[in-house]
């Protein structure tokens, strides 16, 4: 089966009250706008029925794979496994809640079209695409945490945080091999390593509601995130970043290891393996 142009990949962990309604509307998206596009969900050690779920509709989509984490390791290090296996030409993510609806993604794709080697979906560009709403403690606590962002990293973008980001092949092959956090705070550190590597971002407004389901603490993982990000700015200004980098300018001796935790249902391919992609 030749490479798909589009990859989507969906972090997952104990979805099964939603993951049905997901894979639904994400695969009626994919053939109604006739996408070439392969579906990756990474279970990150669900102790519920997500993976039987999902591999039930493995059998109805030859183009959706499950990808097994080594038990609960975090929304990063989800979604760097998932982009890192994925095949498309175009890699991109979004939240298993669909905040944003997944015909957003044609916004990310434009952008990408138009020259951005990143494009990244904001809430906060046009708060009238906003469906839904938080309430105005998530709101303040969400603002509070991007000025802080912008702020210590230096990022100039409204909306980090937002799951709906899209990059081209070469670009989040680098970029995700040099992530380093693994869970809430892996945003900030993914755009801020691509804007050390001078790729061109976009972010794109896009509709937005909110989901009252969201397990994110704003007290107990907004602290965490603010303790990742100042390990991010110690991992830059020790120079960790720029000796990954320069370790990476040579591939030759690199090799992917086989990756043991892809469920393979017969009949049904399983996520590509990725090689290691130079830098440009």
């Amino acid at each position: 089966m030749a490479h798909p142009y589009l990859s989507i990949v969906i972090p997952a962990y104990n979805e099964s009250a939603r993951i049905e309604s997901t894979l639904e509307r994400v695969m009626e998206c994919v053939e109604s706008a006739d996408w070439d596009a392969e579906v990756l969900v990474v279970d990150d050690g669900s102790t519920d029925d997500t993976p039987a779920i999902i591999r039930r509709w493995m059998e109805r989509y030859p183009r959706l794979h499950l990808i097994h984490n080594p038990g609960n390791r975090g929304k990063g290090y989800s979604v760097r496994n998932g982009l890192l296996q994925a095949a498309g030409e175009i890699v991109m993510f979004t939240d298993a809640d669909l905040s944003a609806p997944m015909e957003e993604a044609s916004r990310l794709l434009d952008a990408l079209d138009a020259g951005a080697d990143v494009a990244i979906g904001s809430r906060w560009m046009d708060r009238t695409r906003q469906t839904i709403h938080q309430p105005l403690y998530r709101q303040f606590f969400g603002r509070c945490f991007n000025w802080i962002t912008r702020t210590v990293m230096g990022l100039p973008f409204k909306d980090t945080q937002c799951g709906f980001k899209a990059f081209k092949r070469p670009a989040a092959q680098v970029i995700f091999r040099l992530q380093r956090i693994e869970r809430w705070g892996f945003d900030p550190e993914i755009l801020f390593i691509a804007r050390k590597l001078k790729y061109r971002i976009v972010e794109v407004p896009v509709t937005w509601g909110h989901d009252e389901r969201s397990r994110m603490s704003y007290l107990k993982d907004g602290m965490k995130m603010l303790e990742e990000m100042a390990t991010i700015r110690g991992n830059s200004i020790a120079g960790r970043y720029d000796e990954d980098i320069a370790a990476m300018k040579d591939t030759s001796g690199m090799v992917t290891p086989p990756v043991e935790h892809t469920v393979k249902t017969p009949g049904i391919k399983p996520a590509r393996q990725v090689p290691p992609t130079p830098l440009p």
